[in-house]
């Protein structure tokens, strides 16, 4: 039984002082990884749909409130005003297979991405708007612009269904956050434009465009957003009780949205054109590179015959006819095909796509689960390296009910004689060729890896960036899932061959419940109010590679993950943490006082362009 039955565990969350178990920890090595994970307690029908938790692993030990020598593990459930809600009437909340309902609405569980934004710290998913957290107490703040700016795909009273993308993108240039909203009934798409300050966003329609399915993912280059549909499906039969009988479509549009257009101040301007392309197979999580010199580039990690909208059942039965674990009760469908990642190449002007590369492994490479990159803004630019891990082939976590679905989309004569290891490999960022690679134990659930960049405050550099940046000089952070303790590793990024260079972990038989993405922030700084008014308007630059264009500047104050950060000032050491007052969104006081508050020849899957 490879897949731990202690990953759906319900118990209580708990703060954990995590020691050093295996080599050697390096001084060099700081900052804050952040987790995301559904909270089980909160019973969720599927796995994905409890509860937000966010988790921060203070990576210097001795801090955070842990003893000398130990790391702090620290985990809080986001207390959004569902969650408040729902504390005090439990039993007005009932649990379905694509959320949890109430009579004030739908929960907002904001439980599956952290996103750091300079000092800021956010929470996404992909029913709701993204929510502010305080980075040091993990506090709820707020959730992002008014709701009627987002118009809700649902709209409820006091707790709208809000479609949007679990992966925004902080824009370096613009110092914006770009979303999405999305009718889910006609796939209507709409770009979302939050500016950090205030409680409102801009939206503009695209015209004449639909994702019909999800967009899970949003990137972006200097002069684009990328926009995919991702392969996500609600099956509205099984909304109302019915078994899943749909499977998720095996290609979609990709959208691109001129940055340009969006920058038009007139707020009469509701609309947006884009370019259109068609792409195959499947896909859920993609990467532009920042520098569109030469196209749009965009690492595409294709995920056929992955359905994360099936979700196990105790009467299921697996891939290889035997009953499913009830402890699984609630995991999602893992991988019926072998991993497919390619680096596509559009071209807006001619409206061409084409494959520059793919990495295609059916013996070893299923599963792309999750992956790792250099975010800072230097490395956006130019990145090197795309680490990922592949979780295996886990036919026990494979029903019949899905390989149904599919039908011949699936061939099972692929599918390996027995369970694999995950294994995480680091491609080259151009060409997806394996680096290097590392396999884990059978038993073990490697999670999403996080970078973190070594030689910080390197001359020139900003605060996300190390000396050498794209994602080759630093170190990789994996929470691992295990039945006799979760660990955290620590790789060396330019070598994970040689295995974690340390092990943190709790006592034997210390586990944790189910964790989805990370994301590394440099330091934690208690969330502080600020005004429009008090922005600077420095001006800052970013050097370019293109030869078309060497740089360009912005005002105002620079983003998350972007070559520069300022314009705030800063907390004297001396000001005790304090939860902030909410920045953004609508939830006022008084409103919380009634509850208490190319067509491809291959033997890989066949990739499939068309404009």
């Amino acid at each position: 039984m490879p897949i731990p039955r202690s990953i759906l565990g319900k118990d209580d969350v708990a703060d954990l002082d995590l020691e050093l178990v295996a080599g050697s920890w390096p001084d060099e090595v700081t900052g804050h990884l952040v987790v995301s994970t559904p909270d089980q307690r909160t019973h969720p029908v599927h796995a994905f749909f409890g509860d937000g938790i966010m988790v921060r692993l203070a990576l210097r030990p001795g801090t955070d409130g842990a003893p000398g020598g130990r790391w702090a593990w620290r985990p809080r459930v986001i207390d959004t005003p569902s969650v408040r809600l729902r504390r005090k009437r439990p039993d007005l909340f009932t649990a379905g297979p694509v959320g949890t309902s109430s009579p004030w609405g739908f929960v907002n569980c904001a439980n599956t991405a952290p996103l750091p934004w300079g000092d800021r710290l956010f929470a996404t998913w992909d029913a709701g708007r993204p929510v502010e957290i305080d980075p040091v107490t993990l506090a709820f703040v707020a959730e992002v612009g008014h709701r009627d700016d987002w118009k809700p795909a649902i709209d409820q009273a006091v707790l709208p269904l809000v479609s949007s993308s679990a992966h925004p993108v902080v824009d370096p240039e613009r110092g914006c956050l770009w979303s999405v909203s999305r009718d889910v009934l006609t796939g209507a798409v709409s770009v979302i434009r939050y500016d950090g300050t205030g409680r409102h966003v801009r939206r503009w329609a695209v015209e004449g465009a639909a994702l019909p399915q999800a967009t899970h993912t949003v990137t972006q280059t200097r002069d684009w957003l990328v926009l995919a549909d991702t392969a996500y499906k609600i099956d509205t039969d099984e909304v109302f009780g019915a078994d899943r009988t749909v499977a998720n479509n095996p290609g979609g549009p990709v959208l691109l949205v001129r940055k340009a257009e969006l920058d038009d101040p007139d707020p009469a301007r509701t609309t947006v054109a884009c370019r259109t392309f068609h792409i195959a197979p499947e896909v859920n999580h993609l990467y532009a590179r920042y520098d569109d010199s030469d196209g749009v580039q965009v690492v595409m990690e294709h995920t056929p015959g992955v359905d994360i909208g099936m979700y196990l059942r105790e009467d299921d039965v697996d891939a290889f006819g035997r009953p499913v674990d009830p402890a699984l009760r609630g995991m999602y469908c893992h991988g019926m095909t072998p991993a497919l990642t390619t680096v596509l190449r559009f071209d807006p002007e001619t409206g061409e796509v084409r494959e520059r590369a793919r990495a295609y492994d059916p013996e070893r490479w299923w599963q792309a689960e999750l992956s790792a990159i250099d975010w800072s803004g230097e490395g956006q630019l130019d990145p090197t390296r795309h680490h990922m891990v592949f979780l295996g082939f886990h036919p026990e976590a494979v029903n019949r009910r899905a390989l149904a679905n599919y039908g011949d989309r699936i061939d099972t004569s692929l599918f390996p004689k027995e369970e694999t290891p995950a294994v995480l490999v680091t491609f080259d960022r151009d060409d997806l060729k394996p680096l290097a690679e590392w396999t884990y134990a059978l038993d073990d659930y490697p999670t999403s890896p996080a970078f973190v960049p070594r030689g910080l405050g390197a001359p020139g550099r900003s605060r996300y960036a190390g000396e050498r940046p794209g994602g080759h000089d630093g170190y990789l952070v994996v929470a691992v899932h295990n039945d006799d303790r979760f660990r955290v590793e620590l790789f060396d990024a330019s070598d994970v061959a040689r295995g974690p260079v340390a092990v943190l972990a709790p006592p034997r038989g210390t586990t944790v419940p189910f964790l989805i993405h990370s994301a590394w922030m440099p330091e934690a700084r208690p969330a502080r109010p600020v005004s429009t008014a008090s922005r600077s308007r420095t001006t800052w630059t970013i050097a370019s590679t293109s030869s078309r264009r060497t740089s360009r500047r912005w005002p105002g104050r620079s983003p998350p993950n972007s070559p520069i950060r300022t314009g705030r000032p800063r907390p004297c050491a001396a000001v005790p943490a304090r939860r902030a007052r909410p920045r953004s969104g609508v939830y006022k006081k008084r409103s919380l006082k009634t509850v208490g508050f190319c067509e491809r020849r291959s033997s890989a899957p066949a990739l499939i362009c068309r404009s």
